[in-house]
């Protein structure tokens, strides 16, 4: 059986926890597994952004312990409904509809918002034993049998793989010389919580509009989490105008059917894109969620996806483990690797399309997406095909994703 070293995840946000507790649980405490990140030194949480969690991956968070620490901060979407216009319709005619369960009592999706999964990852680490470190990884350097790991307090930890789970502008990735592909989109989205008169009944709404889609998606109490996009210039504008002019700019596209609106947080711009990591892997090295990839919000898939990495990685890392395989060789991470890599295409595609299908002021595109969008809502059985992939309840699932425990 070969000597297993450390694990280090560098980077420390819900993926690189998720995939803590995910080895955590499948390794047992033999071999130590450590998260660094300066972020880890904010206690509780600020990331004041909310996100849309799956069901496959609600699952996964069950199966780690983690879903009952915040579950009564999570709304669950119970349906969706979907229009297609432009700012100045008078109307917004809704073309198709989703009710929002996969099983008998099980939604298809949840919002929460990312301190409360944070400081629950957090709490369920440090009760677990595993190291949380708020510095950062420097460097690394591979070698035939483990990889030695430097922290910016001066460790070097003996490690048998290093994971990348540091964002989109990954510097371990980097390190690693590893290139990526794709584009920036010309636009960003705005994102801020409101406050609004009535309930919305656990409904999520996506308007497509012609510089972008704008989803109303629904957080506990009378709040919605909004995800608005425009080109990069209009975004840069709204987002720093006065508090009534924005007020202004917003009612115009939500719309009062929720009564009157309100902004409860400082409206922020993220600017958007769309890129894959030449390879997930590198010698001792993982990339694990928006380190590997990073795609357009349409769909609400992101986090997910990452999700989805942690799931695979922390399977293949187990059953190398299981049969005193080095943890960290080649073939254990090409594994992950196969594993990921068409999903990930695929996703990366179909929000590509979607959005340069919606993001248009062309009329002739717009006739044939709302007749395409009727005949899918006219279609049960293809209604139920896209939930459960947007659910990711679809393709190979790893233990986890499907509620098992590793």
């Amino acid at each position: 059986m070969s000597a297993q070293r450390s694990i280090v995840i560098g980077g420390g946000a819900v993926t690189g926890l998720a995939l803590a507790l995910a080895l955590r649980q499948g390794l047992g405490a033999d071999i130590p597994v450590v998260v660094a990140d300066p972020a880890l030194a904010t206690r509780p949480s600020r990331d004041s952004r909310a996100t849309a969690i799956v069901a496959a991956c609600r699952r996964l968070f069950d199966a780690l312990g983690v879903w009952q620490e915040v579950a009564t901060r999570a709304q669950p979407i119970l349906d969706m409904v979907v229009t297609d216009s432009r700012l100045e319709d008078a109307t917004r005619p809704v073309f198709l509809t989703f009710a929002g369960q996969v099983e008998p009592g099980e939604p298809f999706a949840h919002m929460i918002e990312n301190r409360y999964l944070i400081d629950a990852l957090v709490a369920r680490a440090e009760a677990g034993g595993i190291g949380l470190s708020a510095a950062s990884v420097t460097d690394f350097a591979a070698r035939s049998d483990g990889v030695d790991v430097t922290l910016s307090d001066g460790r070097v930890i003996a490690a048998s793989v290093l994971v990348a789970a540091d964002g989109a502008r990954s510097k371990l990735r980097e390190r690693a010389g590893i290139a990526t592909h794709g584009w920036d989109y010309d636009q960003s989205a705005i994102v801020v919580t409101v406050g609004h008169q009535r309930d919305h009944h656990g409904r999520a709404e996506e308007h497509f509009l012609p510089a972008g889609p704008f989803a109303i998606l629904p957080l506990t109490g009378l709040r919605s989490s909004l995800v608005w996009t425009e080109k990069r210039a209009e975004a840069a504008r709204i987002a720093a105008l006065g508090a009534d002019q924005f007020h202004r700019e917003l009612e115009q596209r939500f719309g009062l059917h929720l009564g009157e609106i309100t902004a409860l947080d400082q409206p922020r711009s993220f600017p958007l894109g769309y890129f894959v990591a030449r390879s997930f892997i590198g010698e001792r090295l993982a990339l694990v969620g928006d380190a590997a990839h990073v795609i357009h919000p349409i769909a609400g898939q992101g986090l997910n996806m990452g999700l989805k990495d942690v799931a695979a990685l922390a399977e293949v890392i187990v059953d190398a483990a299981r049969l005193g395989i080095d943890l960290g060789q080649a073939d254990v991470l090409d594994r992950y690797q196969r594993w990921r890599r068409f999903d990930t295409m695929a996703m990366g595609l179909a929000t590509n399309s979607l959005n340069l299908l919606f993001s248009n002021r062309s009329t002739l595109l717009r006739t044939v997406r709302d007749i395409g969008l009727g005949l899918v809502d006219r279609a049960p059985p293809l209604k139920s095909l896209f939930i459960r992939q947007a659910a990711g309840l679809a393709g190979e699932m790893p233990r986890l994703l499907r509620g098992e425990a590793l």
